[in-house]
């Protein structure tokens, strides 16, 4: 059935005459002639794409509509080519994809295998989300120069490491019927892997090899500059490279001094370098409402799941590119070559800047972390904006008011409210954590997120805090193969608590300890127990029958005048209690030592 409907869809495309106005004879059905026109576009950075002729034209170069990107195999052959004709350029794979295909980067520099670590570093990643390939043609376009075109300068006081596809299995499950509301490439990989996670919601928790083997490869080169390619969805509009980063504009960051720099350095020098080549640079926002897109805009939040909020936490400057849907792939593809190229040239003049901005914020120990942020009610000022006309009509379809962008500037600047995003809650740092031997997984992720910890040789007994959750609810659906958690409000409680061998001490006084906080407090929405990776504290063991519990719960009224208070004080105030005989047997059982200690007991421990 999928099949004829796939087919259906395709003729369609291709034969309906409301489709088909004003459309090429060979049109097909990659041309997605239900999207909306594009603006027209003839920007100087056109200058950048090499003839067909010339021998190290890219896949992209040689198609004549610039509206293509090779496969895996292809990609990586006409990388290795690369690497074997040039000295500037070797690839390092770094891991293994769920369906065994290497993950590799490419490495431009002139350091040969060991790179400087005082030259600055940009580590460019493209295709965590595979349709999302601008990243991969725009990086080959710019290696090909650095090796063979007159831009090896750019290598005299900086490093460039491409990560051409990351999510490999993703990028090779493509076809024409990837991401609908997307212009190009015709052939486009999908936005899940082969284990249907999407990387992209995997920064903190790293349950996929992927992320685990980026977080590794992160760690072992500690970039200065981290940048995340990717293509949004959402409304129009006339911006065709649009980026940004925790605590734009002031906004709170976990990194202050380095949003500082991004803000007075990084932003004037980029957006002026991708306006000099005709492209159109804005600040990455997202509409309140697709469907009323004047409604206002927010920052999108800080979670640390995705990559730009796990950089501020982590203190490793993070982009996040987010190229326009709706413009030409080769738009796309030239301006993050643009963009890209800036980057270079302004970490090579100021890189040692950007470096002490990071390692300041690496040496911060904020007593309250911040955390579980929302959208905030209200605006926090207007921001002008360069919108796309549109129109709303009736749609027989839906059978509402829907929205029809006509490809066309508007010649008014948008005057937009503009909503940040607020903390709903503050965690206090403790001194450490301790890990139990048993969860090898928790200590292992916390290790590829390059936390230092403390491994016992031999069982400790310590004095600790321990969070009971006698509120922590179930998601009602799964999200990326968890079924998550909510807290509720947690019971403190004070124990000598004895750790076996194996077990982990995780100080909080280090560069990671926000990201230890994060993942380790259950209130968190970033944290472990967050996503669901607690679910044995709640199998209660040991029961007792009513025979048993009811003559003891007796002896418990007659023995303790303060627990039949408590109790009779229960009754005149719960009706549903006080008839319930299970539920009142229940709660004397509660209270006694038969009663499981351990369960809704999460089993990290907090040091102060």
């Amino acid at each position: 059935m999928r099949f004829l409907i796939c087919l259906a869809l395709g003729a369609l495309l291709l034969a309906s005459p409301a489709m088909s106005q004003d459309r090429p004879a060979n049109a097909q059905p990659w041309d997605r002639p239900f999207l909306p026109p594009a603006p027209e576009w003839d920007g100087a950075s056109r200058d950048l794409l090499r003839p067909t002729s010339d021998p190290w034209a890219t896949a992209f170069e040689q198609d004549p509509e610039h509206d293509f990107s090779p496969d895996y195999a292809a990609t990586r052959a006409w990388f290795d080519r690369l690497d074997a004709a040039s000295d500037l350029i070797r690839i390092e794979a770094f891991g293994t994809s769920p369906e065994g295909r290497p993950i590799y980067a490419v490495i431009a520099s002139r350091d040969g295998a060991t790179l400087d670590p005082s030259k600055p570093l940009l580590l460019a990643q493209a295709g965590i989300h595979p349709g999302e390939i601008d990243g991969k043609d725009a990086g080959m376009m710019l290696l090909r120069d650095i090796a063979f075109y007159g831009r090896d300068d750019l290598l005299d006081r900086v490093n460039l490491i491409l990560i051409p596809v990351l999510s490999v299995d993703g990028h090779e499950r493509s076809g024409a019927y990837s991401r609908p509301n997307q212009r190009g490439p015709r052939i486009q990989g999908w936005r899940n892997t082969a284990t249907n996670q999407n990387l992209n919601r995997d920064f903190m928790k790293l349950d996929q090899p992927e992320m685990q083997a980026l977080m590794g490869f992160i760690h072992r080169y500690r970039p200065d500059l981290y940048v995340d390619i990717h293509v949004t969805d959402g409304i129009d509009y006339q911006y065709d490279v649009t980026y940004g980063y925790n605590g734009e504009d002031g906004i709170y960051s976990r990194s202050p001094a380095t949003a500082r720099w991004l803000d007075s350095a990084f932003r004037p020098t980029i957006d002026s370098a991708l306006s000099a080549r005709g492209h159109i640079p804005g600040e990455l926002v997202f509409a309140l409402d697709d469907r009323n897109p004047r409604t206002g805009l927010y920052d999108g939040g800080l979670g640390e799941r995705f990559s730009n909020g796990w950089g501020s936490a982590a203190h490793i400057p993070t982009i996040l590119i987010e190229n326009h849907s709706l413009k030409p792939h080769e738009q796309r593809v030239l301006g993050t070559y643009v963009f890209l190229e800036a980057a270079l040239r302004l970490l090579a003049e100021r890189g040692p800047e950007l470096r002490a901005a990071w390692q300041a914020d690496a040496a911060l120990r904020p007593q309250q972390i911040p955390t579980n942020f929302q959208p905030d009610d209200s605006p926090i000022g207007t921001r002008a904006f360069l919108g796309i006309r549109f129109e709303t009509y009736e749609s027989p379809a839906s059978g509402r008011t829907e929205i029809r962008w006509l490809g066309e500037p508007d010649p008014e600047v948008w005057q937009m409210p503009f909503y940040s995003s607020h903390a709903t809650l503050t965690l206090d740092r403790p001194e450490a954590y301790w890990v139990p031997s048993y969860r090898t997984d928790i200590i292992a992720r916390l290790r590829l997120h390059g936390v230092q910890m403390e491994t016992l040789d031999a069982p400790r007994t310590v004095e600790v805090q321990m969070l009971t959750l006698p509120d922590a609810t179930f998601a009602a659906r799964p999200n990326e193969g968890h079924v998550p958690m909510t807290s509720g409000e947690p019971v403190v409680e004070t124990h000598r608590w004895t750790f076996p061998t194996g077990s982990v001490r995780v100080p909080t006084d280090q560069a990671m300890g926000d990201i230890v906080v994060l993942l380790l407090e259950p209130q968190s929405t970033e944290s472990f127990f967050a996503w669901g990776f607690f679910p044995e504290i709640f199998s209660r063991v040991e029961y007792i029958e009513a025979y048993a519990i009811a003559p003891l719960a007796e002896q418990m009224l007659t023995a303790d005048p303060a627990l039949r208070a408590e109790f009779e004080a229960r009754l005149a105030s719960d009706p549903g209690f006080a008839a319930d005989g299970d539920a009142r047997l229940a709660w004397f059982y509660e209270r006694t030592p038969f009663y499981d200690q351990h369960y809704r007991l999460y089993p990290i421990g907090r040091e102060n």
